[in-house]
């Protein structure tokens, strides 16, 4: 018996009061997690009850929107790959739910993740019973691999990131974490170093096919209405891109000191935090230092004000626009210790990002970028905020750089392609062997 197991196993089942405290608290703010919460804990409606998909399911695990976002371009070449799959998507936040139910036809099926109690997930594993599992990038949960192992359920880890903080507290419990990770059916790394990790830990890598994030391609529709916002400032805009708690206030700081007052007054400031429960926050945060401001939500189909200091983003699913209506930005989650969010997406657009200390979760993505001029290392915001306004105000060091980001994003697609065959390839295998 692995000992370590069951203590987390135990673990997970007395936190569960807690969980659902969490998700009462978490719903007050974001509705969408008072959704079918009985479905967290492996009890479904009787309409999925009634699904008749069992050893049919292509199951796609994708915890919030970013992983989300990353899956649909999965989704769509296993669609080709596998014919007439039936889609079983599972997500953990409100926002990856919001995202993952615009990715179903008729036939598929969306419920939460499980929490990972072993009871939870056993009646997942033998409610659906999934011809294959895809997790998506680092959700590598005990009981949930375990179960898979022992239903014969194949489970990949896909687009699979490893930092090396995560790999250090695995390693700090490898009675609990090494078997889990040697339990996986197959992983396909991001990158090499993330391969070299993983494989530390007993994941059985089979390749390194890049990130599946390189193959977005930008929504034409939202580029235009970016492009219209563009055109309603006389300004060059930043961008602070899904900003992360603290850094706000960071960039308030720039602000209110005065050191950049002149210079950042010379450019439209456009904030867009990570979180939608954040967005009356930084918005109050951003009015009580005196700056005028306007609300994404406030515009409707007609263009922002010009006659503001601040443009606030408060939408979910319009980065795209956000980055093409932007010149330059500021790359969210990497001024604090958080990782970095995601610069791909902005080099799609053509928005060159200038980066804070701390972005191991695209460690190789950033150093890549940076290297081929799509992107800009700084040590701290006061640094950013400096070169950010200062490329915005060079035409011809900015055309280079947009230039950069587009052919630094083209020059690395064809990861979900790989991956999605890859994935067919056990699907098939598996049909064959019944």
């Amino acid at each position: 018996m692995n000992w370590s197991l069951a203590a987390y196993s135990a673990l997970a089942w007395a936190a569960q009061p807690m969980l659902k405290r969490k998700l009462r608290r978490r719903a007050q703010a974001e509705p969408g997690y008072a959704q079918a919460v009985p479905e967290r804990f492996g009890c479904y409606s009787p309409k999925d009850l009634g699904c008749d998909g069992k050893g049919q399911w292509v199951w796609v695990h994708a915890v919030s929107l970013g992983e989300t976002r990353a899956a649909a371009l999965l989704i769509k070449e296993l669609r080709i790959a596998l014919p007439g799959m039936r889609l079983l998507l599972t997500n953990g936040t409100a926002t990856g739910r919001a995202e993952g139910s615009k990715l179903l036809q008729p036939g598929d099926l969306q419920v939460w993740q499980p929490w990972d109690s072993r009871k939870a997930v056993r009646r997942f594993v033998r409610q659906f019973q999934p011809a294959v599992g895809v997790l998506m990038e680092t959700e590598v949960w005990p009981n949930l691999v375990m179960a898979c192992r022992q239903a014969k359920v194949p489970l990949v880890l896909a687009n699979a990131r490893l930092n090396t903080k995560s790999q250090t507290g695995a390693q700090r419990w490898p009675s609990l974490f090494l078997p889990v990770y040697r339990a996986l059916h197959a992983v396909w790394a991001q990158t090499e170093e993330d391969a070299q990790r993983l494989r530390s830990l007993g994941a059985p890598v089979q390749a390194v096919l890049g990130n599946l994030k390189f193959d977005v391609q930008p929504d034409s529709a939202l580029g235009a209405q970016g492009a219209a916002w563009r055109a309603a400032s006389s300004k060059p805009i930043v961008i602070v891109a899904s900003s992360r708690e603290g850094e706000e206030a960071q960039w308030l700081a720039q602000w209110v000191g005065r050191k950049f007052h002149g210079v950042a007054g010379q450019c439209q400031w456009l904030i867009v935090p990570r979180h939608p429960q954040r967005f009356d926050a930084v918005h109050a945060m951003l009015e009580q230092a005196g700056l005028r401001v306007s609300r994404r939500s406030q515009w409707g189909d007609g263009p922002p004000p010009a006659d503001v200091e601040v443009w606030l983003g408060d939408s979910v699913g319009e980065m795209p626009a956000y980055y093409a209506a932007a010149d330059i930005g500021l790359l969210g989650g990497s001024f604090e210790p958080l990782g970095g969010q995601n610069l791909i997406e902005a080099a799609a657009c053509g928005c060159p990002m200038v980066l804070g200390p701390h972005t191991f979760n695209f460690a190789q993505a950033s150093q890549t970028a940076c290297e081929v001029g799509a992107a800009f290392r700084v040590l701290d915001m006061e640094q950013g905020v400096q070169l950010a306004t200062a490329l915005a105000r060079d035409a011809e060091g900015l055309a280079r750089a947009r230039q950069a980001a587009l052919a630094f994003a083209q020059s690395h697609r064809g990861a979900a392609q790989a991956t999605a065959k890859a994935i067919a390839a056990i699907v098939q295998q598996a049909q064959s062997d019944r």
